[in-house]
């Protein structure tokens, strides 16, 4: 009863005869127990017995506490407690050999143990219990996270990150790791052409979202590798900057990453703008950002989390809690504000001052700068507590 079932699977799927035949008197854990604990209680009575008329004939009627005595600590040590510890701690070794002796006594008894295990099932019936429903084996993902973290000795840390961040990509969204609609960088068509010439030649980005005055009037995409081959063209102009434009994709805000990685699979695209549910741009998501969940950054910026001499580590408020986390291992929580700044605003109900300190769900801070409205650094303290937190 205590066999890992899903190490027994496995087994039973390497054909594994030990595994196959235990698994099949697991099917019906009710005829199992039934028939491991009419063989228990029948030796126990047996032995009862038996001591009863030998203590009788020894000793007389004062025997018979003491016979009574030492039969107990006889079997709560040698049919118990040893036995029962000795097969919660290698089941297996125990398990599969013993198999081959309860096939054929489930066969011998079967219709004893039918008898026990119907009279018995009346009973839970009558107390509103169901012994047809059987327990299933499966696990939540919380569960399966649970044990994927616990798994430090079987796999890497990084393949134990990776399938961690498989897993939380059902209960994240794009917009916990999209690009804030302030920190696109676009084409506006309303900009002179050497200023969109100078932008296209220095672009850190392979696609460009081209749009008229706002973001919201998106007209497409544009594809460096495709327009920069045409920069030389005495012809280029605006117009050919929209003739080679290729089609917006739209997100829905609260659209799972999970969700959202299958569909970009599907629509054949890399990139798409996430809207809200007024249609206005709140911010773009590209294939990477999703895959950066679940194997971390292609490329880190060591401007956004900055490890100090003392200890302390001086953070750009603009980074997102999630990359915060990942980034310090630290634990502030995911639902709610997706940056750093909206979490201290929040936690606050107003804008604070530079030089305000403050401890955010127990990690000490000080705010180091503004920009306009927004936080714009911050500097964590070192504390035994944080440190001891972290580990």
């Amino acid at each position: 009863m205590t066999l890992n079932r899903y190490r027994l699977r496995h087994l039973v799927k390497t054909n594994h005869s030990g595994a196959i035949r235990a698994q099949k008197l697991l099917e019906r854990p009710d005829r199992l127990i039934g028939l491991i604990l009419l063989g228990n209680n029948f030796v126990n009575i047996l032995a009862s017995s038996l001591s009863t008329v030998i203590a009788l004939r020894l000793f007389g009627e004062a025997g018979i506490a003491a016979a009574a005595g030492i039969l107990t600590l006889v079997i709560l040590i040698f049919a118990e407690v040893a036995p029962k510890t000795l097969a919660a701690i290698n089941p297996e070794k125990l398990a599969f050999p013993a198999s081959w002796v309860f096939i054929p006594l489930l066969r011998l008894l079967y219709p004893i143990v039918w008898a026990v295990n119907l009279i018995a099932n009346l009973l839970l019936r009558l107390v509103g219990v169901n012994p047809s429903k059987l327990g299933r084996d499966d696990i939540s993902k919380e569960e399966l996270r649970t044990v994927v973290a616990e798994a430090d000795a079987l796999m890497p840390q990084r393949y134990q990150n990776m399938l961690l961040g498989i897993l939380d990509l059902e209960s994240a969204t794009v917009e916990d790791v999209m690009v804030p609609r302030n920190e696109i960088r676009g084409i506006d068509l309303e900009d002179p052409l050497t200023v969109i010439v100078d932008q296209l030649k220095n672009s850190s980005h392979t696609r460009l979202p081209v749009y008229k005055k706002s973001i919201d009037q998106v007209a497409g995409f544009l594809h460096l590798r495709k327009i920069l081959a045409l920069l030389s063209n005495k012809n280029f102009d605006h117009e050919t900057i929209v003739n080679n434009l290729k089609g917006t994709y739209f997100i829905p805000e609260n659209t799972s990453m999970h969700n959202q990685l299958v569909n970009f699979k599907q629509e054949n695209e890399r990139i798409g703008l996430v809207v809200d549910e007024y249609g206005d741009v709140l911010g773009l998501i590209t294939l990477e950002n999703i895959l950066q969940e679940i194997v971390g950054e292609f490329v880190s910026n060591p401007q956004d989390v900055q490890k100090q001499k003392d200890g302390s580590f001086l953070v750009d408020a603009s980074i997102t809690v999630r990359e915060l986390n990942r980034a310090t291992g630290w634990e502030f929580p995911v639902e709610g504000p997706k940056t750093l700044n909206g979490l201290i605003i929040e936690f606050l109900e107003n804008i604070p001052e530079p030089g305000t300190s403050f401890t955010l769900f127990n990690y000490p801070l000080e705010i180091m700068s503004l920009d306009g409205n927004a936080v714009k650094k911050v500097r964590f303290l070192s504390t035994k507590k944080q440190r001891k937190k972290k580990k």
